[in-house]
């Protein structure tokens, strides 16, 4: 069950991604980072449908998260990265190289063994920490992390700029999960008690600065510059977070953690092997041209 729901939510993002790319690519430079991005993109059908996908796959997930722990649901979630690349596929109508093959057996194959040896599961003690608890202070360390990435790439290349954007994308994502996951425990006390915390009214928040991000590494680069990072960080940060502020646990003895490494690793490389497919760099043309404009 949740395996199902959380590859049928990777599925939706995955193609929500595609669609909101080829409409945010379209886009002036000069809009990137700015809010009239976002204003100008919701006038366009195909950027709203592919929002309307990832909103239907944020839902499935956020299911999935209510009935699982983070650190099992996010490597599912990060097999988004699949299902965009299948939709380039059928898009441009050209045959699998063997960089994608490879690529898509170390994601799922990463996936499956940390899913395997790591054995992800709740704390003990299910809920929350006091809102006071020490542990949410790892919730600023990851938004600190995120603006860094911004101010760095502030400073940077049109294609460094993308990657950097994105990635911070990623890290906001991650805690996104966080903030969903916590808010759907609350739920078991009651509407009122989630209308009393906070992580309810930081979701939409955290979301949508995210989506700013996002939507603006797509309008530099193609999807080839781009997804990889958001897909990569997002369920590294999600996981870490689970850990440190859910107490979520892993199986800690030594051939556990060494297979658990290796798959994150095996994932993540899989995810950017997968990001220099052809099939997500068809716009590269339109990049040579702004990177053009970009030294005038």
């Amino acid at each position: 069950m949740i395996i199902g729901l959380s590859l049928a939510a990777a599925c939706l993002l995955g193609l929500g991604f595609v669609a909101q790319q080829h409409a945010a690519y379209r886009e002036p430079l000069s809009e990137m980072l700015h809010w009239r991005l976002l204003l100008h993109l919701i006038h366009t059908p195909l950027w709203l449908a592919g929002i309307g996908l990832m909103f239907c796959g944020q839902i499935l997930g956020a299911i999935a998260l209510g009935q699982a722990s983070l650190s099992a649901v996010e490597p599912l979630l990060a097999t988004s990265l699949l299902f965009a690349l299948v939709a380039a596929h059928l898009i441009y109508q050209q045959h699998f190289a063997w960089i994608e093959w490879l690529g898509a057996v170390l994601v799922s194959g990463g996936v499956a063994l940390f899913l395997a040896f790591g054995q992800p599961r709740r704390a003990r003690k299910p809920g929350l920490p006091d809102p006071g608890s020490p542990r949410w202070l790892a919730m600023l360390a990851a938004l600190g992390l995120s603006a860094i990435l911004v101010v760095i790439a502030l400073r940077v290349s049109l294609q460094v700029k993308a990657m950097l954007l994105a990635a911070s994308a990623g890290v906001l994502y991650g805690m996104q999960d966080v903030l969903t996951h916590s808010t759907l425990v609350m739920l078991d006390n009651g509407l009122g008690a989630v209308a009393r915390t906070w992580q309810p009214y930081a979701v939409p928040c955290v979301a949508l600065v995210g989506l700013l991000l996002n939507q603006s590494a797509f309008d530099a680069a193609p999807l080839r510059v781009s997804l990889p990072a958001t897909t990569a960080t997002e369920p590294m940060i999600g996981i870490l977070l689970g850990i440190a502020i859910l107490s979520e646990r892993l199986r800690v003895s030594p051939g556990a953690l060494a297979a658990e490494v290796a798959g994150l690793s095996a994932m993540v490389t899989g995810i950017l092997l997968l990001g220099r497919s052809p099939f997500l760099s068809k716009p590269e043309d339109g990049m040579l041209v702004r990177q053009a404009g970009e030294r005038r």
